[in-house]
């Protein structure tokens, strides 16, 4: 099978409401500890517009913040030190493409409310996917995760915004060797399920990979490692790497075949798909699509795939 290729994005998606940038006069009015990070852009002498410095982990906390809370009214949210710390833009742009793939099942009319109940496979301790696909479509969701402290964080940034308390529950996945083994159920109808999966290798992969994202950001040659966007290890790296943990979900998603609509995974690495594909059409599934989209200079994808056929997809009830 042939999966279906839509050209790769150089932009962000247009109801992305972050595509024309940031007004740092209402964000700071917000979030005031903004303020001592905003400055001219001194890495681009051409732009003399305001920016923060990406390769600073707490700025871009800060704007996350900011960001939370004047665009999608999330007035409590703050994540434990060494967390991965999610740019909202490039998180939200996932949600928005997965709506018009639900919206591909439901007549071009994106789906919204509680009934679209969505699995988010490692919710992490930022809980920004529920945050952000509740806040936008008003989906339910059930984030899962493998470590405690993640979970625990994610239940304090819920009950802190009682908006979210009836569309996110939480799931503790006992066995970090599995995927969906003791969280999809028999009784469960999940709509579509996402994931960022950890990308590299090692430690020491994750390592390297941080310092050439300062150094493309900073157009420096620094040897020191800052992850900017922080992360645990289960966030960042796991036997196998990104290539290893999707063959992993592919094969496990093949014993839930009628309990969800679509399974997907965000692929970092273009290189990976066609081992992707291969093992895709071993489980023998009905559809396969891939969907390109960029934030800046990063450019991603996402590896959608279905085990229902097109008069079952048609029949699904949202």
């Amino acid at each position: 099978m042939k999966p279906k290729t839509i050209i790769e994005k150089t932009n962000l998606h247009p109801r992305n409401q972050h595509r024309l940038g940031y007004n740092f006069k209402t964000l700071i009015a917000v979030c005031p500890e903004l303020k001592q990070f905003v400055a001219p852009n001194k890495f681009n002498p051409e732009d003399a517009s305001d920016t923060i410095d990406f390769s600073n982990p707490m700025a871009v906390k800060a704007l996350n913040k900011a960001l939370l809370i004047t665009d999608y009214g999330i007035q409590n949210w703050d994540i434990p030190e060494n967390y991965l710390c999610p740019p909202v833009p490039g998180r939200v742009d996932y949600i928005h493409y997965i709506a018009d793939l639900l919206a591909s099942n439901s007549n071009g009319l994106i789906p919204q409310g509680e009934n679209v109940q969505v699995l988010d496979i490692g919710i992490g301790a930022n809980c920004i996917y529920p945050i952000l696909g509740n806040t936008v479509y008003g989906w339910s969701f059930v984030g899962t995760e493998i470590d405690e402290k993640a979970i625990q964080n994610c239940k304090k940034i819920i009950e802190s915004n009682p908006k979210l308390i009836d569309g996110i529950s939480l799931q503790l996945q006992t066995e970090s060797r599995f995927i969906f083994k003791n969280i999809i159920t028999a009784e469960d109808h999940f709509s579509v399920t996402i994931c960022n999966p950890p990308f590299h290798n090692s430690q020491l992969d994750a390592t390297k990979a941080s310092i050439r994202k300062v150094n493309n950001l900073e157009n420096t040659r620094t040897t020191k490692p800052v992850l900017n966007f922080g992360g645990q290890n289960a966030e960042l790296w796991c036997e196998g790497g990104e290539l290893g943990f999707i063959t992993q979900m592919i094969f496990e998603s093949a014993k839930y075949p009628m309990q969800c609509l679509w399974f997907t995974t965000l692929v970092s690495k273009k290189e990976n798909l066609a081992s992707l594909y291969k093992t895709l059409n071993k489980v023998n599934v009905a559809e396969i699509k891939t969907i390109g989209m960029a934030q800046g200079q990063k450019i991603s994808r996402i590896l959608a795939w279905t085990y229902q056929t097109e008069a079952q997809q048609k029949i699904w009830k949202f």
